[in-house]
């Protein structure tokens, strides 16, 4: 049943996505809209499964790969003025909203504060693959998001441990966690500057077929692995590894491989995946909080990551294009959902309501980007 649910997704994420390009979207808005249709929400010929996620992680984690890949590494270097603005901004808006808008639900500060973590979450994940297929993933405002996007988990994860701490989770240390992420980048960055080239020249006197492609792919699933162990999500661990791949003679070998194996199978599946997973059960009882917090949380993030770019020197339809592609909250910010749930920093009705806030923020974010760099363009 499970090779029958690959071939349905795949077929229907293609079509859906062709469809979506014609009619002026991002082919991934039409990807993930056809799995909702899938899902159990809708006609239930697909459902959520450990096999099928794992098929999705593995998707979002060579998305980022090839965007890391892709990522001129001087240019990532200039743009990390405006990627702190970007990342902060982006966090500091939704996050006091965020708690403001707690209180106004009578929730306990600590829960309020909770959601406010909740809303600052980032996954640009989506937003990379309409950077792409707009031309945007090399430029100055691609460059920039993928670096605020990298502040981002990183900051939020440290607050989100403070949060922890204070709920009575023993197991979180917010000193261990910061020690933890701190050593993730060191090692991370010698083992990019000294030890990558050096493994990927290994690989190339293996008397195996695709030796580089291989050693490649290792490389990216150690990073995300070890990033993800540290406390860093691990898109970002799979982001890194392309950077330092993508700064060896290598690139433009393993790009190709990788687009292939990644764009055929893995990455249609984790758009529709998003749809799939989506739980939309009690959304009638709950719409008036549902629109609520849609609205919040597509505001604060525009606006915040919005002025950090304006206020880096961005103009205003880069810095509103920006503000858009940092709107989706992705698999980090269910990430965060989860460990709320689970340390009691956030209600059952809550939880439920944010899932599907998840869901809309990231299926509104190609279309805005659509718009706002579009105008950008015909200027």
């Amino acid at each position: 049943m499970f090779i029958l649910s690959l071939a349905i997704i795949i077929i229907a994420a293609k079509l859906a996505g062709s469809l979506s390009v014609r009619f002026g979207q991002p082919s991934v808005l039409g990807e993930i809209i056809v799995g909702i249709l899938l899902g159990p929400s809708v006609f239930g010929l697909v459902h959520a499964s450990d096999t099928l996620a794992t098929f999705s992680t593995i998707g979002v984690i060579l998305l980022m790969f090839i965007a890391g890949l892709e990522t001129d590494l001087d240019e990532f270097k200039r743009s990390a003025k405006s990627s702190t603005f970007v990342g902060l901004g982006g966090i500091i808006f939704p996050l006091f909203l965020g708690y403001f808008a707690g209180q106004l639900m009578e929730l306990s500060d600590l829960q309020s504060w909770f959601l406010g973590v909740m809303l600052s979450a980032t996954s640009v994940s989506i937003s990379v693959q309409a950077l792409k297929e707009m031309n945007k993933l090399k430029s100055r405002e691609g460059t920039t998001i993928l670096g605020a996007a990298v502040i981002d988990d990183v900051v939020v994860m440290i607050i989100l441990a403070f949060l922890m701490s204070f709920a009575g989770d023993a197991n979180v240390s917010l000193t261990t966690l910061v020690i933890k992420k701190f050593l993730f980048f060191l090692v991370a960055i010698f083992v990019a500057w000294k030890i990558v080239p050096w493994l990927l020249q290994k690989f190339t006197k293996l008397p195996i077929s695709e030796p580089v492609i291989s050693g490649a792919l290792i490389i990216c699933f150690v990073y995300a692995f070890a990033a993800e162990y540290t406390g860093v999500a691990d898109i970002i661990g799979a982001y890194i590894a392309g950077i330092a791949i993508g700064a060896t003679n290598f690139k433009g070998l393993i790009m190709e491989k990788v687009e292939t194996i990644s764009y055929s199978i893995f990455v249609p599946i984790f758009f529709a995946y998003i749809g799939i997973s989506a739980e939309f059960s009690g959304v009638i009882d709950n719409l008036g909080l549902i629109i609520s917090l849609s609205i919040l949380a597509v505001l604060t993030k525009f606006v915040g990551a919005g002025l950090g770019a304006k206020l880096s020197g961005f103009g205003w339809n880069s810095s509103m294009g920006i503000g858009s592609a940092m709107v989706s909250r992705g698999e980090v910010a269910l990430i965060v959902a989860s460990m709320g749930l689970a340390s009691n920093l956030i209600a059952d009705d809550i939880y439920a309501s944010a899932i599907v806030v998840i869901v809309i923020t990231t299926v509104v974010t190609p279309p805005m980007m659509k718009i706002f760099f579009q105008k950008n363009n015909a200027k």
